[in-house]
């Protein structure tokens, strides 16, 4: 079973911005953020500081509750 383990896709909804523009911000393939935003793949830690600078959220505002997100 997949989990959502980032909230990338919310929080670019949230600040409506685009996958392309977070691409265009952090130099990197849409098809990269693509997968993302679909949690099909996950960002390094550094570039999860680096999304939530882009988008004036804190690190943890990006990620779900460990807690919440079920087996």
């Amino acid at each position: 079973m997949k989990r959502d383990y980032n909230r990338i896709k919310v929080v670019l909804a949230e600040k409506k911005k685009t996958n392309k523009w977070l691409a265009e911000q952090l130099s990197k393939d849409p098809a990269t953020v693509s997968k993302w935003c679909t949690n099909s793949a996950q960002p390094g830690v550094e570039t999860l500081f680096s999304i939530a600078k882009c988008l004036e959220v804190k690190v943890k505002d990006l990620l779900n509750d460990p807690v919440m997100v079920s087996d």
